[in-house]
C-alpha cells in the first residue's frame, strides 16, 4: 500500500514538474515559441502578430500579454489554447511594458511618442497618457505598487511615477542609454542597466539616488560589446543577473555586496531573462543565435541550449 502511494506521488510530482512552460517572442518569425524546459525541447511555434517583443504573464497564469509592435497593440493570449483572447490599446509601436502586482493595470512604453500609456485591463481601455523623456523603454512597477518607473534612453533618466496619481514625482539622472529597470522584491532598490556605459546602477528608492555603480568587464571581450540589457533579481535578494547583449554573457551579481561573482557564457546577443517558478533555473533569450539558454542556478552553469526560432526577444514562464 505504501509503495503504491509512493509511486502515485512520484508520478504526480513528475507531472507537476513537466508542466512548466516557457514562452518566448520571436521577433522575426512573428510568432510565439513554446518550450518545455525540463525536457529542453521546443514544443511548438504559434503565429502571434507582427514583430512581437515584450511579453508578460498574468498573476493567475491564465493569459499572456504580448506586444506586437508593428500591429500597434498588446495581444492577450490564452495560455491553454494559445489563441488570441483580446487586445489592449497600447499606443503606437509598443515594445516593453509592465504589469502591476494585482495584474489589473498594464503600462506601456511608447518610444516614438515619449509617452507611457496606462491601461485598465478589464475595461481594455487606456485611462492615462504620461509624458516622459525621449525614447522610453525600460519600465517596471514596484512590488509594493507604490512606484511606476520609466527609463528614457535618450534623456538618460528614470522617471518616478506615483501609482496613485500617475504623475511624475521625481527624475533621476543615470548612465547613458538606460535599457532595463527592475525593483528588488522588498521594493527598496531599483536596478538600472546602461547599454552605452556598460554599467548597472543600483538606486535607493527612498532617496532616488545611486548607491552603487557596477562596471562590467569580461575576459576576451572588448568594452564596446558589453551592453547590459535585461535584469532579474531573486526574491531573497541574494543574487541579480544581467544580460550583457553582444558580450554573449550573463553577469552574476552578489545582491548584497554588488560584486560580480561570475560571467556565464550563453548564446549570441542575449536580451532578456526569466526565472523558473522555484528560481532554481534561469532562461535567456539569445537573439542572434536564435536559441534559449537554460542556466542551473545552484551550480551556476549553463546546462542546455534550445533552438527556438528567429530572433527570440521576450520571455515569460508558466508553472
Amino acid at each position: 500500500m505504501i509503495k503504491t502511494l509512493l509511486t502515485c506521488f512520484l508520478l504526480a510530482f513528475s507531472v507537476i514538474v513537466a508542466a512548466e512552460t516557457v514562452f518566448l517572442t520571436l521577433e522575426k518569425d512573428n510568432a510565439l515559441a513554446v518550450v518545455d524546459p525540463i525536457e529542453g525541447k521546443l514544443l511548438k511555434t504559434v503565429p502571434v502578430g507582427q514583430r512581437p517583443r515584450g511579453i508578460a504573464i498574468s498573476p493567475d497564469y491564465k493569459f499572456l500579454y504580448v506586444a506586437t509592435s508593428d500591429d500597434n497593440t498588446i495581444k492577450i493570449i490564452d495560455t491553454q489554447t494559445l489563441k488570441e483572447a483580446g487586445r489592449l490599446p497600447s499606443g503606437e509601436d509598443p515594445e516593453t511594458f509592465a504589469l502591476n502586482p494585482a495584474g489589473d493595470k498594464l503600462y506601456v512604453s511608447n518610444e516614438d511618442d515619449s509617452m507611457v500609456t496606462a491601461i485598465d485591463i478589464a475595461k481594455k481601455k487606456a485611462f492615462k497618457r504620461i509624458k516622459v523623456g525621449v525614447e522610453p523603454e525600460g519600465i517596471t512597477v514596484s512590488p509594493d505598487n507604490q512606484w511606476l518607473v520609466s527609463a528614457s534612453e535618450t534623456t538618460n533618466m528614470v522617471h518616478w511615477i506615483t501609482t496613485k496619481t500617475h504623475e511624475i514625482s521625481e527624475n533621476t539622472l543615470v548612465d547613458p542609454r538606460p535599457r532595463a529597470v527592475a525593483f528588488t522584491a522588498d521594493s527598496q532598490q531599483l536596478w538600472v542597466t546602461s547599454e552605452m556605459a556598460g554599467t548597472l546602477m543600483i538606486l535607493d528608492v527612498k532617496t532616488k539616488q545611486a548607491i552603487k555603480t557596477v562596471k562590467f568587464e569580461a575576459t576576451g571581450v572588448t568594452s564596446d560589446k558589453i551592453q547590459p540589457v535585461g535584469i532579474v533579481i531573486d526574491k531573497e535578494r541574494r543574487r541579480g543577473y544581467v544580460a550583457l547583449g553582444p558580450a554573449n554573457r550573463v553577469a552574476v551579481i552578489n545582491a548584497q555586496t554588488f560584486e560580480v561573482e561570475k560571467m556565464l557564457l550563453v548564446g549570441s546577443r542575449v536580451w532578456n531573462l526569466a526565472f523558473s517558478p522555484d528560481q532554481k533555473r534561469l532562461y535567456t533569450t539569445n537573439g542572434v543565435s536564435n536559441d534559449m539558454s537554460i542556466i542551473d542556478l545552484e551550480s551556476l552553469t549553463v546546462t542546455k541550449s534550445v533552438g527556438v526560432g528567429t530572433y527570440p526577444w521576450g520571455v515569460a514562464v508558466k508553472p
